[in-house]
């Protein structure tokens, strides 16, 4: 054999969401680079929700987009459904989320791996790891078969030691069809890191044909979507319904009366699972007074009959599971193709980790996705990107890719695993933005295009039209200044409100106005381009707050390298919060820098710190 075949730049273990954006990023900057899956057939494979975005998620993804990342494109070519979710918020959490047809998702993200030069997509199940004096060497497959590489990504997702469990039967796997892997987690906890026990699960699918879908609530996708990414042109989807039903008395009472017989209340289970993701057996639990749970039925593709039963996760024997499916309305006569179950593996510890996603205890050894302790199909992907392009530098000997808070939801995402560790799999919501008002989904691209133009993995056409776009808003807001609304005109379109003017007024000040839609405001606005009106009336609407987030952000950056005194005893400033007095008395940070990394201590608590620190220091 010839040697060459067994050398690369990169490795790339596990072909999920994250290892795929690995190995696309590290291939597109020139990189030698094998991608490793146990089944290649399963590459790209959506194992639980048919579905790319939601709450949180989509900022994500449209981060991704901006970096170059190929999740983005893929998710608007196989979608089947697009939604704006939380329309009843402001943009800055408007929130975009695709049902995809799994089927075709999954076979054209080969498609795509397959075009990239550089890239080698290989099958084999990684067992063991070879390094010499803490840096990373090779691989070795169970064939026995040694793969050398100057670094290496480990992407498993839930494969490290994976248990099934159905009832009270568990077996091997790393999803339900799949091989395990069982070396790795012991190798990587020899070498020095350390071993959780995390725990997720998936619900089952239902036979289309067996559904009554007239005695649940239809869920249409938007009349006018739109799309992941700035790639996707003559973007036309099917929309294709949702449906909605309900949990009941009769549902909650089967769950209660089989406890014994669900794994986790067994004790058998001893890996952590999600709060906000709970199992059914696990909500009825918690929440006892509640009578009904909301139940989404998603289709999971245009090419199958199988409907993904979102919200009904369990892990209780299938003959359980087939009777409580039908106490539900519209599943009377359910026939479960795949059954639901809970999945234990193994995962690293994330703080073990620097920000560049490079292992603190191997050098040139970058971890991603699941492995991290999180959760997600955009969370894994996101990872992904960023260890293959520090992967990538870190071999071209360049500066490495670390996103601040203040630029990302990916950056808020690594800083949190990479600082806070967490003892259950980390999702991303938008409450942990403390800049959300800036980290919008709509300029995703003007924070983050100069990036992926960098790295290499977007071209530069992209960042020009965006330039363009850019200044065209900021002319229309000089334009709306200077246009002015009589009453007259915008009593028009104001029928049935009690929203009155008693002079002309800017069209931009009507902009700023809260109790103003942009729906009712784009009907008396100029002929300009819907792209262009959105934004800026998001402009309008949030120009005092993120003017006031910038200057903070400013401020945080003068300060963070201020040093705190030694002996301050925060349990004494009142001011602070009193789980941030206590974080900060245990660990007693040396300077505001590493006070804001500190799991518990609100940027509040920071504001109040420094606010006694200049009293104290007077």
């Amino acid at each position: 054999m010839n040697e060459d075949s067994l050398k690369f730049d990169i490795i790339v273990v596990g072909g999920g969401h994250a290892g795929i954006e690995a190995a696309y990023a590290s291939a597109k900057m020139g990189l030698k680079t094998v991608l490793f899956s146990i089944n290649v057939d399963f590459i790209g494979n959506m194992s639980c929700n048919p579905s790319i975005g939601g709450l949180a998620k989509s900022q994500l993804v449209f981060e991704l987009d901006a970096l170059g990342g190929l999740m983005p494109k893929v998710s608007d070519k196989e979608g089947i459904q697009f939604r704006m979710l939380n329309r009843k918020k402001g943009p800055a959490v408007w929130s975009l989320r695709a049902q995809e047809d799994k089927i075709m998702y999954r076979i054209t993200i080969r498609n795509e791996l397959e075009k990239i030069d550089n890239l080698y997509i290989k099958q084999a199940n990684i067992q063991d790891i070879i390094i010499e004096e803490n840096v990373f060497k090779g691989v070795v497959s169970e064939t026995g078969m040694y793969y050398e590489a100057k670094a290496c990504i480990f992407t498993t997702g839930t494969f490290m030691k994976g248990l099934i469990h159905i009832g009270l039967t568990h077996f091997n796997a790393g999803r339900l069809g799949e091989p395990a892997s069982t070396g790795l987690s012991d190798r990587l906890k020899l070498i020095g890191h350390t071993i959780k026990r995390f725990k997720t699960g998936t619900p089952a699918r239902i036979d289309g044909k067996s559904i009554d879908f007239d005695e649940m609530d239809k869920q249409n996708g938007d009349e006018n979507p739109i799309h992941f990414s700035m790639k996707t042109e003559n973007f036309n989807p099917i929309q294709v319904p949702c449906y909605i039903t309900r949990t009941n008395i009769e549902t909650h009472k089967i769950i209660r009366n089989n406890l014994d017989k669900a794994p986790l209340y067994a004790g058998i289970i001893e890996g952590i699972g999600p709060r906000y993701c709970p199992s059914i057996e696990d909500k009825i639990v918690r929440f006892k007074n509640r009578e009904s749970h909301v139940v989404f039925v998603e289709p999971e593709g245009i090419h199958t009959n199988e409907y993904y039963i979102n919200g009904l996760s369990t892990s209780l024997p299938v003959d359980i599971q087939i009777q409580f499916y039908r106490t539900l309305s519209g599943l009377k006569k359910a026939e479960i193709i795949r059954p639901a179950y809970a999945i234990e593996y193994d995962c690293i510890e994330s703080t073990e980790l620097k920000n560049t996603l490079e292992s603190k205890i191997v050098k040139n050894l970058y971890f991603a996705g699941q492995i991290n302790g999180t959760s997600g199909y955009e969370e894994a992907a996101v990872q992904g990107l960023i260890a293959g392009v520090n992967a990538s530098v870190r071999i071209k000997s360049q500066a490495p890719l670390i996103l601040g808070r203040e630029t990302s939801y990916i950056g808020i995402l690594i800083d949190d695993l990479t600082t806070k560790a967490s003892n259950e799999p980390y999702r991303m919501f938008t409450s942990r933005a403390e800049y959300r008002l800036i980290l919008r989904q709509d300029n995703a691209d003007e924070r983050l295009l100069k990036y992926g133009v960098k790295y290499g993995l977007i071209e530069k056409e992209y960042l020009e039209k965006v330039k363009t776009r850019v200044k065209t808003v900021e002319e229309t807001i000089k334009d709306f200044k200077h246009i002015f609304v009589s009453p007259l005109k915008l009593s028009k379109v104001l029928k049935n409100t009690d929203f009155r003017i008693r002079e002309s007024t800017s069209l931009y000040k009507l902009y700023k106005r809260p109790d103003l839609d942009y729906e009712r405001l784009f009907i008396i606005t100029p002929d300009v381009k819907q792209d262009i009106k959105y934004r800026v009336y998001i402009n309008a609407k949030y120009e005092g707050y993120i003017e006031r987030q910038l200057k903070y952000i400013r401020e945080i950056e003068k300060i963070k390298n201020i040093k705190l005194p030694k002996n301050i005893c925060y349990k004494n400033i009142k001011i602070i919060s009193h789980e941030g007095r206590e974080k900060l008395e245990h660990l007693k940070p040396r300077t505001i820098g590493e006070a804001l990394q500190i799991s518990g201590v609100s940027h509040s608590d920071i504001e109040s710190l420094i606010l006694w620190l200049d009293k104290w220091l007077k």
